[in-house]
């Protein structure tokens, strides 16, 4: 932390002596803001009583860079956008294509899609744990362990698409490849160990006692204050609100599986964790019943045409339920083959928009907590 240079107009503050405010910069080179973010923050005392954030600092020009190329030529910069879920960025993407131009996907694309989505969430969300220990301060082996896990969905990505993470692999119509042979099984051992690993990992959280003290009634903001904020995902699921898209608006084949969405009671930091460990084993729940339905059949529709694509005129928004809250691309076509209008419905941009007010009124050691049970990936944040 560094005093700011550049003075903040101060808030209107009644009965407080506008020279005795401190005005503090958190960021941009900073741990706790999760990338080139910046938090300029007012205090009276330890207590906060103005947060500005400061976004752009990772500004790469995505949505305009996608309408000066072909449809196909922006699905590699989705990657670049929650780079720790760039598979559920190319299945919003291709979504929205497929719904401007009326592309069908056959079954087997679309049990793929959903066991690629599912463990893209127990990814996010499992670094999320090694993440939020960390801003507590507990760095290092709660990080790696959560990491431990990652790692090994991470080599079976891999192994399927060439990439650890810059995956690339949706294409309009289905999938770039079909599944390599003994991929499914190696999904099943991987999902097998993965209950252990949660319940070890509950353990070790639920009945910390820092983490109750540092969680708990921290961060929360009325139900009706996320809605209207735009609030989506487990931070909206967490205070109680039971919005996902998979049943509210089910896209691909989500109507077909067996699943709940957990519910939190406060909406506190605290509630933000365990929705998310109960996230998990609900994921656990779809992929076992994908992998049991997986059909056989065309990994692609063979007659979706990926050179010199020129859907209609027209415009769609497609968006699914990503980790972190809902992300939707809406698209314009005027009928070329590159898009008129791109434009990204980014949740974790939406979902920081409300940190001030989850913050005022704390202490400054509370913000770092709160920013990071939200959830951001600057790459989305400021594309």
């Amino acid at each position: 932390m560094i005093s700011d240079a550049t003075p903040l107009s101060a808030p209107t503050l009644e009965g407080t002596d506008d020279d005795q405010l401190l005005r503090v910069s958190l960021g941009p080179q900073h741990p706790s803001t999760h990338g080139v973010f910046r938090m300029n923050v007012v205090l009276d005392g330890e207590t906060v009583v103005r947060l500005k954030p400061v976004f752009g600092y990772l500004h790469r020009n995505h949505e305009k860079i996608a309408e000066g190329g072909p449809y196909l030529h922006a699905m590699p910069y989705t990657d670049r956008l929650d780079y720790i879920c760039p598979l559920t960025n190319n299945w919003a993407y291709a979504l929205s294509v497929e719904k401007l131009a009326g592309i069908e996907v056959p079954e087997r694309a679309e049990y793929m899609r959903v066991i690629l989505a599912e463990l893209t969430r127990l990814i996010n969300h499992t670094a999320f744990m090694g993440f939020i220990l960390g801003d507590m301060g507990a760095w290092g082996s709660a990080l790696m362990y959560a990491f431990r896990e990652r790692e090994k969905i991470l080599d079976l990505f891999e192994d399927l698409t060439g990439a650890r993470m810059m995956a690339n692999f949706m294409r309009f119509g289905g999938c770039r490849y079909d599944l390599p042979e003994g991929w499914i099984g190696q999904v099943s051992r991987i999902i097998d160990d993965y209950g252990p690993f949660l319940d070890e990992m509950e353990q070790l959280l639920i009945g910390n006692e820092i983490l109750l003290a540092r969680a708990q009634d921290v961060g929360q903001l009325p139900p009706e204050q996320l809605v209207n904020g735009g609030v989506t995902g487990p931070m909206l699921r967490a205070a109680g609100i039971s919005y996902d898209l998979r049943k509210v608006e089910p896209y691909g084949i989500y109507d077909r599986f067996d699943f709940r969405i957990p519910l939190g009671e406060k909406g506190d930091c605290y509630d933000r964790i365990m929705i998310r460990f109960l996230e998990m084993r609900e994921s656990l729940k779809i992929l076992r019943q994908a992998i049991d339905a997986l059909p056989e059949g065309d990994f692609i529709n063979p007659k979706a045409k990926l050179r010199n694509f020129k859907p209609p005129v027209g415009d769609a928004y497609g968006r699914i339920e990503g980790p972190k809250g809902e992300l939707g691309f809406h698209l314009i076509s005027d009928g070329t083959t590159d898009p008129y209008r791109f434009r990204v419905r980014a949740p974790s941009f939406v979902n920081l928009t409300l940190l001030e007010d989850m913050c005022l009124g704390l202490d400054l050691a509370d913000v770092v907590i709160i920013l990071g049970s939200i959830d951001i990936v600057l790459g989305e944040v400021d594309r």
